[in-house]
Parts: structure tokens; C-alpha cells; sequence
């Protein structure tokens, strides 16, 4: 097993985002990142750092005026005659939503307030002097983290800090500002002709359906809690299968309010049986551990050595992987998640090939 991460990952440090009407600290911490590292070390891994790729590994799923505002907001904002301490949006355009559109042209005007409520999705991506330079090195690493894959790598991690998965091609929301998953997808497509990507993150994953809702090259796998009852609320029901040549190559898998280790367990199972069907030839994990009981944002009741049971289903499925790292806020437990989950799946992938 190979890992990657840079530490510029953990300058992001966001003040603030909304919850239930008031403004709350925020839960994605630098801290994080810490007890993923020494869970790898724990695991005798020890993480490479990417290449510095700029912007084009963003650049095959976002188009550049999004990537634009991202790079320029936080040094225009400062010049705003009032601002607050981070970007942060107060207007949300509406749009359709239309399955058949790929991503929205750009912000009409160049105004910093309209393009912030244009390109932000809600009030959880707050952006620092940092922000851009994290969010842009965990793109570095999904990267690196597909190219071992590529290389002959069968399991590889992705240590990305920001999260990525409810990052739309062009719109950030949800602690996510680029969509490490759908990059590293991309970026396996230049090998394997067919990927899927398996997200058990607690959160559906919005961004990435989004982004190969219209495709037959990539099926989207998502266990997530149910959306009528959590966030993102308007996304991840069963219903939503696809679009044109994508229809019936993306699945949804809601799990129940207050559901814990079998509703969890049955659902990734279900989850890897379709990545089989579709005849995968390889997959990434989207790993979350915010279906923890211990979460702060957790709406189930899944324990720690689930995610070792996860692993187990998930290994056994003899795929080349590669694991992205999203959400996962209780950083007392998310090291034992991953470490669980590595070993888990070390122990049920076929011999010869973790």
C-alpha cells in the first residue's frame, strides 16, 4: 500500500459555518490530519508528497472560471472596503438543476459578492488565506494516489484534506472545494475503460453523481443517510439512476435515521456487488467516517469496527483501489476508523493482490 498527502493540506482552517441558524465553529480541523498520519504509521505506511501538478488535475473536472474564482477569491475579498474574516456567501442563484447540463456557464458578472453566491453552494465553505492552497494540493494527491493505481499499485490512499465529494464541476459546498474523487476517476480513465467509485462517506455525494450522472464509463455507488432526513437533502434517492448515456449507471443507497452496523454493512455489500456487475476494472473509495456513532454530524449508529467489516467486503472484491479520504469530524476515533479499514481490507482481498 502506497499513501499521499502534503502537508500544505493542513493550512485550511476554517473559522465558522452555519448550523440550525447559528454560526458554529467549524468541525473540519486541522487536527485531522494528524490522526489519519498516525494511523499510518500504525500501519508501517508512510505517506509520499505529491508533485505540484497546478491547477490541471482540477482542470480535467472543473472548468476554469470556477477554478478562477477559487485561485482569486480570498485576495479580492481583502480588498472589499468591509469584510468579514473568510469568503462567505449571502445569495444563492437559483438554477433548474437540469440533469443534462454538465456545469453552468459562468458568473454573468465579475462582481466578488455575486460570483461568491454563484460559485458557493452554501454557507460550510468558508475560504481563508489557505483555502485555495489546500484544496489544490488535495487534488495533487488523488493524483498521485491514481497514478500509483495506474502503476500497478493495488491499494493506494489519498489523504485529502479538503473533502471533495459534494463539490460540484463548478460550485463548492459542504466543506468541499474540489472534487478529489471525480479527479482521481478521471485520471484512472486513462487506463481502465470502465471505474466506478464507492462512497460510504455519511453525506450522499452530491458533487460527484453530479459530475458522471450523464456517463456509462463511470458508475457512482453512494451509501449515505437518508436525504430526507440529512444533508444534502435535494440529492441521493433511489430514484436518480442517471442521465441519457449515463441512465442506469449511478446508484443510490440511503440508510435509515439511527441505523447501525448491519443496515451499514448490507448496503456497501450491495454496493460492491454492483461495482461487479458494472465490470469495474477499477475502483475508487470515497471513505468517510462520519456514519460513526461518535460523530459530531452523525444521524447513525455505526461502530468502529464496521469500518474494518467494510474493508473485508470491499477488499474482496480484488479491484485495483484507491481510497480517497472526505468527511469524519470525531478525531478521537476517525485513525482507528482508517486503520481498521486498511486492515480490513488487507485481510479480505484476494491472495496476491493487497
Amino acid at each position: 500500500m502506497r499513501a499521499f498527502y502534503h502537508p500544505d493540506q493542513a493550512l485550511h482552517s476554517p473559522q465558522q459555518f452555519m448550523r440550525t441558524g447559528r454560526i458554529a465553529s467549524a468541525t473540519d480541523v486541522p487536527a485531522r490530519t494528524a490522526e489519519l498520519l498516525a494511523a499510518l504509521d500504525r500501519l508501517s505506511v508512510t505517506p509520499e508528497a505529491p508533485a505540484d501538478l497546478g491547477r490541471a488535475a482540477a482542470a480535467t473536472i472543473h472548468p476554469a472560471h470556477y477554478l478562477d474564482y477559487l485561485e482569486s477569491a480570498y485576495p479580492r475579498w481583502l480588498e472589499l472596503p468591509e469584510h468579514g474574516p473568510e469568503v462567505w456567501p449571502n445569495c444563492f442563484p437559483y438554477w433548474n438543476g437540469d440533469p443534462a447540463r454538465e456545469a453552468r456557464p459562468p458568473c454573468p458578472t465579475d462582481l466578488l459578492i455575486a460570483q461568491t453566491g454563484y460559485y458557493m453552494g452554501d454557507l460550510a465553505v468558508p475560504m481563508g488565506p489557505h483555502t485555495w492552497t489546500s484544496a489544490l494540493r488535495s487534488t495533487h494527491t488523488a493524483a498521485a494516489g491514481a497514478d500509483a493505481v495506474i502503476g500497478g499499485e493495488r491499494l493506494a490512499y489519498a489523504l485529502c484534506r479538503p473533502s471533495g465529494h459534494h463539490c460540484r464541476a463548478d460550485r463548492a459546498s459542504g466543506f468541499c472545494y474540489l472534487n478529489n474523487a471525480a479527479i482521481a476517476v478521471q485520471r484512472l480513465r486513462g487506463r481502465f475503460g470502465k471505474v466506478a467509485v464507492l462512497d460510504i462517506d455519511a453525506h450522499h455525494g452530491d458533487g460527484t453523481q453530479e459530475i458522471f450522472y450523464r456517463r456509462d464509463d463511470v458508475l457512482t455507488v453512494s451509501v449515505h443517510v437518508d436525504p430526507d432526513f440529512y444533508n444534502p437533502f435535494f440529492t441521493g434517492r433511489p430514484h436518480e439512476t442517471g442521465h441519457g448515456a449515463g441512465e442506469g449507471f449511478n446508484l443510490n443507497l440511503p440508510l435509515p435515521p439511527y441505523s447501525g452496523d448491519e443496515a451499514f454493512l448490507a448496503a456497501v455489500t450491495h454496493g460492491v456487488a454492483a461495482v461487479r456487475d458494472f465490470g469495474a476494472e477499477a475502483l475508487v473509495v470515497a471513505l468517510g467516517y462520519d456514519t460513526h456513532a461518535e460523530d459530531p454530524l452523525s444521524l447513525v449508529q455505526v461502530s468502529t469496527p464496521a469500518f474494518g467489516a467494510a474493508g473485508r467486503i470491499i477488499g474482496a472484491a480484488g479491484l485495483p483501489t484507491l481510497v480517497v479520504q472526505e468527511g469524519g469530524y470525531q478525531v478521537s476515533v476517525i485513525g482507528a476508523c482508517l486503520e481498521g479499514f486498511v486492515r480490513g481490507f488487507r485481510d479480505g482481498a484476494p491472495a496476491g493482490t493487497a
